[in-house]
C-alpha cells in the first residue's frame, strides 16, 4: 500500500472514529433527555392520581374522579388493591398488569415493556398507609414518539457520518497528493541522477522551505551537493596522484632505459633512480598517513611530551634548511607540556616551517612563538611572504592543492601538496585546531591550538 493510501486510511479513521463517538454521545444524550422528561410526566401523573387515591372501610382503593379530566390520552393508569384486583384503569385500553417485573419491587421503578406491538414507559409505585402496604400503582405511556425520534436520529447521524467520512476520504486524498507530489519529484530526480551520473542537477521546490517537505528537498539538495563537491576531489585527486607517480616513473624508465643502452653500470644513472624511489616511497607513506588519518585511525603514542623542547628541536632541524636565505626567530616562548605523539607533533612543525622557509623570499623572516591562553597551548609560525591568495584559503587543507600564484611547487620537487592536510589531520586527532591568517603580500600565520595536559597522559591510543 503506498503511502498516500495509508495517511487516506489513517484520516478516514481517525475522522469516522471521532464521529461515530460524536454520534453515540448525541443519541445517548437525546435518548436520555426525552426519557427523563417522560419520566417526569409519569411521575407527576403519578403523583396527581395518589394524592385523589383513598382507601374505603373494606381497605379496597378507589380514585377520585378529580385527576381524569387532566389526564392525557397516551397516559395509561392502573390501580391494583393488594388482594391483585384492579380498582382502577382509566385510558388503559387492557386489564392486563402493565409491568408484571415492577409490580414485584418494593420500591418506584421506571421500566421499558412491550405489550403486543405496543413499547411502553412505566412507573411501578407501592401504596402504603404507614407502614402498611394497601396496593400498587403502575403508570405507562407510549414510547412511539420516542421511539421514531430516535430512529430519525439514528439514520441521520449514520448518513451524516458517511458523508463525512466520504468527503473528508476525498478531502485527504486531495491534499496528500498535493502534499506528497515534491517527494515524487524527489525520486524522478535520485533516478535520473543515478541513470545520468549527473550529480550537479538539483530538486525545485516552490513551497514553503520551513515545512517538512522543504527541509527535506533542502537537505537532498544539500547532500548532492556536497557528493558532487566529493566526486570532483575524488577525481582531482586521482588526477593528482596520477600526474605524481607519473614524473618519477618516467625518470625511472629513461634512466632505465639508459643503463641497458649502455651495458654498463651509470653512477649518476642510479642515484638518479633512487632519488624518486624515494620520492614514491615519500608520497605512498603520506597518501597511508593521510587515509589513516581521515578515517580516524592514525596510530598514535600518547606521552608527555614536552612542547617547548620539541619546538627547539624542529627549529635547529629547519636552520639547516633556511641556511643564510631568511632569518629565523625564536618569539614568546613557555613551557608547555601536553599529552600526545611526539614524532607526529615533531612531523607537524616541520611541515609548517618548511612550508614558511619554503615561500618566504630571500632575506625575509620566519618568526615561531609558543604560549599558553586558558587550558590551551598556543603554536603560532608567521612569515613575512608573499601571503596565501583569499580563493585559495578555503582549499590549502586539501589533498594535492597548491596555490597557482604565490606558493607554487618547489623546484626541488619534493612537495607533493599534502603536507597541510597531514598536520591538519594529526592536530585535529589530538584534539585540537589549526587557524590561518595571511595577507597578500604582507605574510601568513598558522596558529595551533592543543589542549594542555591534564592528568595522566595514556600509554598508548588508537583514535577511532
Amino acid at each position: 500500500m503506498s503511502l498516500r493510501s495509508r495517511l487516506t486510511l489513517l484520516y478516514i479513521t481517525l475522522v469516522g472514529g471521532i464521529l461515530l463517538l460524536f454520534g453515540v454521545v448525541i443519541y445517548v444524550s437525546v435518548s436520555l433527555t426525552v426519557t427523563n422528561q417522560i419520566d417526569q410526566t409519569l411521575r407527576q401523573t403519578a403523583n396527581n392520581f395518589i394524592s385523589n387515591t383513598r382507601v374505603d372501610q373494606t381497605g379496597e382503593l378507589f380514585v377520585t374522579t378529580a385527576p381524569l379530566a387532566d389526564l392525557p390520552t397516551d397516559v395509561y393508569v392502573q390501580v391494583w388493591s393488594r388482594n391483585n384486583r384492579l380498582s382502577a384503569a382509566p385510558n388503559t385500553p387492557t386489564t392486563r398488569m402493565l409491568d408484571p417485573v415492577g409490580y414485584q419491587s418494593s420500591k418506584p421503578v421506571w421500566n421499558d415493556v412491550f405489550i403486543g406491538s405496543s413499547h411502553l414507559r412505566v412507573l411501578t409505585i407501592p401504596l402504603r398507609v404507614g407502614d402498611r402496604f394497601v396496593g400498587t400503582m403502575q403508570v405507562g405511556t407510549q414510547l412511539t414518539v420516542v421511539d421514531a425520534t430516535q430512529r430519525t436520529l439514528l439514520i441521520v447521524l449514520a448518513i451524516g457520518t458517511l458523508a463525512a467520512i466520504t468527503i473528508s476520504g476525498l478531502a485527504a486524498w486531495l491534499s496528500t497528493r498535493q502534499a506528497l507530489a515534491p517527494l515524487k519529484d524527489v525520486t524522478e530526480a535520485a533516478l535520473t541522477i543515478t541513470r545520468a551520473d549527473d550529480l550537479s542537477r538539483r530538486i525545485p521546490y516552490r513551497g514553503p522551505k520551513e515545512d517538512e517537505t522543504g527541509q527535506l528537498i533542502t537537505a537532498f539538495n544539500r547532500t548532492l551537493s556536497r557528493l558532487e563537491n566529493l566526486f570532483h576531489q575524488q577525481r582531482r585527486f586521482m588526477a593528482d596522484v596520477g600526474h605524481e607517480l607519473r614524473t618519477p616513473l618516467t625518470v625511472i624508465k629513461g634512466n632505465v632505459a639508459l643503463l641497458r643502452r649502455m651495458g654498463s653500470t651509470d653512477e649518476e644513472s642510479l642515484s638518479s633512480i633512487e632519488s624518486e624511489v624515494d620520492r614514491l616511497t615519500r608520497l605512498v607513506g603520506d597518501l597511508l598517513l593521510l587515509a589513516q588519518a581521515e578515517s580516524g585511525k592514525l596510530p598514535l603514542a600518547r606521552r608527555l611530551v614536552e612542547l617547548d623542547t620539541l619546538l627547539l628541536e624542529a627549529m635547529q632541524q629547519m636552520r639547516v634548511l633556511a641556511r643564510d636565505k631568511l632569518t629565523m626567530k625564536i618569539g614568546e616562548i613557555d613551557q608547555v607540556l601536553v599529552c600526545g605523539d611526539n614524532d607526529r607533533l615533531k612531523q607537524v612543525l616541520v611541515n609548517l616551517i618548511g612550508n614558511a622557509i619554503k615561500y618566504t623570499p630571500a632575506g625575509g623572516e620566519v618568526i615561531v612563538s609558543l604560549g599558553k591562553t586558558a587550558n590551551q597551548a598556543r603554536l603560532t609560525i608567521r612569515d613575512n611572504g608573499p601571503g596565501i591568495p583569499a580563493e585559495d584559503m578555503p582549499h590549502i587543507f586539501e589533498r594535492f592543492y597548491r596555490g597557482e600564484k604565490s606558493r607554487t611547487r618547489s623546484q626541488d620537487g619534493k612537495g607533493f601538496g599534502l603536507g597541510l592536510s597531514i598536520a591538519y589531520w594529526i592536530v585535529r586527532n589530538h584534539g585540537g585546531r589549526i587557524e590561518v591568517n595571511s595577507v597578500e603580500g604582507k605574510g601568513t600565520t598558522f596558529c595551533i591550538w592543543l589542549p594542555l595536559k591534564d592528568g595522566e597522559c595514556p600509554e598508548m591510543t588508537n583514535p577511532g
